[in-house]
């Protein structure tokens, strides 16, 4: 179990003020200029040895990503948070975004630096209305108080933030869309290479970080690298924010040590599954796009990245989705299957034609009305779709129902079974 002592937001919950004099009460800003003083390659460097990993899904070192930025460029260099955060059961951006925006604002200026950015944009989801309300305001404290701006911090330093509300699109959330959408265009991802770090923003280098990546930034380099790579696993470093909700006693946010087992995580901190463990049916570990476990996964499985691919799911954004036996799990995974159709950008054949059959076939699979060999074919086209597309959306579709088939075929045949039966009894 985590200590108090290590966690990173210790303002979660909002019981304390999220302005600046109540941030720097619990730690903000304090000692940012030596952090600075460091240099560009000493803070990469330490960030590497965290072992922190982006917390936004992908799980990519976040010292190696700002190590690919170019070292010496001629004009603007941006870095751009993606506080989108439209992924179906993840809520933990929203609530540093509310309660702590100083933790991100800090970290947007010593990112900032060490990639060599000359400015940054926070492109927050635009029904985040209290959440953006209370990040500008943490902005406009922070220029107010000589902490960004002109000789940010007294370092000899000049960096501006900008806050750029997005129009509540899924796909936004993928990092090409998220700078296509800030350029005024339509949020599509754009095909790699060039990377954003090559020809990014307003086609100059950029990175493209996760909210909670960067709020965490500051605590790991006045802490030091070694506190934070002392906890959870190794390649799994760290604390990290888990949201928690469906069929649990108390759904909540929690910050927790990578590694935690699942089933602690969802006893200790959400009071368990409602009914009890046994009447368990099944876990999406990481936000709707990675694969459905069944119990007997959750009774032993790990939270953190490598465990979670070792059972073929993923930790992704670490939202927590418990399904107790109550559910009826083909009509929840088919439920995804519309959602992904409907978030499309229609750009790539095989997402845009694809996302709309797999709704279609999963919505007869609620009903029965299906052909046992259709489970395969069902299979076979989410393999077609996935790895096809110019990003991950097409991944995200695929997914659920490859857990669906993978975990609970038996229901799904059951199900078609007894629809043959009714129609034979007429």
């Amino acid at each position: 179990m985590l200590r108090d002592e290590d966690r990173i937001y210790t303002n979660l919950y909002g019981y304390e003020d999220f302005r600046l004099d109540a941030a720097r009460k619990r730690g903000d800003w304090d000692g940012t200029k030596d952090i600075l003083a460091r240099g560009r390659d000493t803070i990469i460097e330490q960030m590497k040895e965290s072992g922190m990993r982006g917390r936004g899904g992908a799980g990519f070192s976040t010292g190696l990503k700002w190590s690919f930025m170019p070292k010496k460029v001629e004009g603007p260099v941006y870095l751009v948070i993606n506080a989108d955060e439209g992924e179906p059961g993840t809520c933990k951006d929203r609530e540093i975004l509310r309660h702590d925006p100083h933790k991100l604002i800090e970290g947007c200026l010593i990112a900032g630096f060490a990639i060599g950015a000359t400015a940054c944009y926070i492109y927050i989801r635009g029904e985040f209305y209290s959440e953006a309300s209370n990040v500008q305001v943490a902005i406009d404290e922070a220029y107010a108080s000589g902490l960004i701006g002109k000789n940010a911090c007294g370092s000899g330093y000049d960096y501006d933030i900008y806050l750029h509300k997005g129009a509540g699109a899924y796909i936004c959330g993928e990092e090409t869309a998220l700078i296509e959408s800030i350029e005024g265009k339509k949020g599509q991802p754009r095909n790699k290479p060039p990377f954003p770090a090559n020809a990014g923003l307003y086609s100059r280098p950029t990175t493209v970080n996760n909210v909670e990546s960067i709020a965490g930034v500051p605590t790991i380099l006045r802490r030091g690298p070694a506190w934070f790579a002392g906890l959870g696993r190794p390649k799994n470093a760290g604390t990290k924010l888990f949201c928690i909700s469906g069929h649990v006693n108390k759904p909540c946010n929690v910050e927790e040590e990578m590694g935690i087992p699942l089933k602690e995580l969802i006893e200790r901190h959400a009071g368990g599954v409602r009914g009890g463990w046994d009447n368990l049916l099944a876990i999406i570990p990481g936000g709707s796009s990675v694969p459905v476990m069944p119990k007997s996964v959750c009774d032993t499985v790990l939270m953190d990245f490598d465990s979670l691919r070792e059972v073929g799911s993923g930790l992704g954004t670490a939202a927590v989705i418990v399904m107790d036996k109550s559910t009826d799990i083909v009509r929840a995974i088919a439920r995804l299957s519309k959602f992904y159709m409907h978030e499309s950008c229609g750009q790539c054949t095989p997402c845009r034609e694809g996302t709309g059959w797999l709704a279609r076939v999963m919505d007869r699979m609620v009903r029965g009305q299906a052909r046992l060999d259709e489970i395969d074919m069902l299979y076979d086209v989410t393999k077609q779709i996935e790895g096809r597309t110019i990003c991950a959306l097409g991944d995200a579709a695929a997914w659920p129902v490859q857990g669906l088939i993978r975990h609970f075929r038996p229901e799904m045949e059951a199900r078609i079974a007894a629809y043959r039966q009714s129609i034979a009894a007429e």
